[in-house]
């Protein structure tokens, strides 16, 4: 009876929202009752939005099976939309941020589309390359342009992103991905990174799939870059570079190409790991690396491979071991 509860898809996401609000009420009381301090409640916002670029990549990278390096440029069209929206209109926090995220993340879908229609024709190192070369057309572009500071920067955003908003706009990508990934249009994403000629034999438009793909992708980077921007309150388009793309590619490809909890554990570790390692300010990039280096030796396939948890299936996992247990230790007795 338990396990045909368990097996419930509404059982499961209940289950799956009551730790997520569990974990959330863990970090504000992390936060908020002075265990940690102000610069370690911060990284919890530096972890928010490198999880939302990490899995947002993921859904291009892992799921569709391409290999965009563009992805900073996304996350720059999306956090200079969003800080240029808030600077020009005075309205209260929690109608001008949200507006503000959505403009950033329509921006940069929309980015996304102009360059996925011509990009995603090609494959591998070829659409790598162009993708890298239109991220860095981006990042000239903002560097050259008046009213996004130019070389100089934009200063002067306010600091809207706190923990929570970081908190719900992580959960929304994580809960939007997963179930795009769980519908037939996810299966059809899926069939694509398997086999392009088999899906496309199948009646599986592949310049469709890959470009709303390629645009849903782009449009959470541009929500994490809202984030980005309404937290350092300063905009350089320096940090938007080929070594964040590369930055952001790591985090997926350690966690694993095509798991979603692999991206969120491998974005939050690779945000503390260079926080934690400051005091060894002379070798903490050698560490860093050695770190990568290791893993991907061992585990080449990343830390979770294409594995992702969910707490339905682990519960009912749990109940098959311990009905088992108890099995066993019945026949012992009647033995």
């Amino acid at each position: 009876m338990k396990q045909s509860i368990l097996r419930n898809n509404k059982f499961r996401y209940l289950l799956n929202t009551l730790a997520v609000v569990l974990l959330y009420l863990l970090i504000i009381f992390l936060t908020s009752g002075g265990i940690l301090n102000r610069y370690q409640s911060n990284m919890f916002i530096q972890i928010g939005y490198n999880i939302i670029l990490a899995v947002s990549l993921n859904l291009s990278c892992g799921f569709l099976g391409q290999l965009p390096l563009g992805h900073a440029g996304f996350m720059s069209v999306g956090a200079y939309a969003s800080a240029l929206f808030s600077m020009a209109v005075d309205l209260p926090v929690y109608i001008e941020f949200p507006a503000a995220l959505l403009i950033g993340g329509i921006a940069a879908g929309i980015t996304g589309i102009i360059i996925g229609l011509p990009a995603l024709r090609l494959r591998g190192d070829y659409l790598a390359i162009i993708t890298l070369g239109f991220g860095e057309i981006i990042r000239v572009v903002i560097l050259n342009l008046k009213f996004t500071g130019g070389a100089f920067g934009l200063r002067g955003i306010e600091k809207h992103s706190s923990i929570s908003w970081v908190f719900l706009c992580t959960v929304i990508t994580i809960f939007v991905i997963h179930t795009l990934l769980k519908s037939r249009h996810g299966r059809a994403v899926i069939s694509i990174r398997e086999d392009e000629i088999a899906a496309e034999a199948s009646g599986i438009s592949l310049t469709y799939y890959k470009t709303v793909t390629f645009a849903i992708s782009a449009f959470f980077a541009g929500v994490a870059g809202g984030l980005y921007a309404h937290y350092l309150c300063i905009l350089d388009p320096s940090n938007f570079g080929f070594m964040k793309s590369v930055e952001i590619l790591v985090m997926v490809v350690l966690g694993g190409l095509g798991s979603i909890i692999g991206s969120v554990v491998s974005a939050s570790v690779l945000t503390v790991i260079p926080e934690l390692l400051r005091s060894f300010a002379d070798y903490r990039m050698v560490i860093y690396s050695l770190l990568l280096i290791i893993v991907m030796i061992f585990k080449p396939s990343g830390l979770f491979g294409r594995y992702d948890f969910s707490l339905g299936p682990a519960i009912d996992s749990a109940f098959r071991r311990i009905r088992g247990l108890i099995l066993r230790k019945g026949g012992a007795k009647n033995k």
